[in-house]
């Protein structure tokens, strides 16, 4: 029988990608969820268990802003944020989602400023 429902099969690629993906304190997974209403990301180190810097859509500085540019300005605030914990370097983990739209200009924004993927 196979998995028919949207949310089951985005369940099942977040899966099968967690599992070979996985952070640490020196080069953390970027984390992404995103909705129809917006996009959050986060930097999680696997091996403790803590997230080291998070950015939410809803933030005040990104409020204002709608579609590609409130993401491309999420992934510049959370570069910043992980230059400011020492982060120079991250692991990308797309969540399940396509890597199109909001969740590829994610990953450029933090490419772009400075963090490699």
């Amino acid at each position: 029988m196979s998995v028919s429902t949207r949310s089951e099969r985005r369940l099942r690629r977040r899966r099968r990608v967690r599992a070979k993906v996985s952070g640490d304190a020196q080069r953390p997974r970027v984390s992404v969820f995103r909705s129809n209403r917006g996009i959050s990301a986060q930097l999680v180190d696997d091996s403790s268990g803590r997230t080291l810097a998070a950015v939410h859509w809803y933030e005040q500085q990104l409020r204002a802003l709608a579609g590609a540019q409130r993401t491309a300005r999420a992934g510049a605030l959370l570069a910043e944020r992980a230059k400011q914990q020492g982060i120079e370097r991250a692991v990308f983990d797309r969540g399940g989602y396509p890597y199109h739209g909001n969740v590829r200009v994610l990953a450029e924004a933090l490419r772009e400023n400075g963090i490699t993927i």
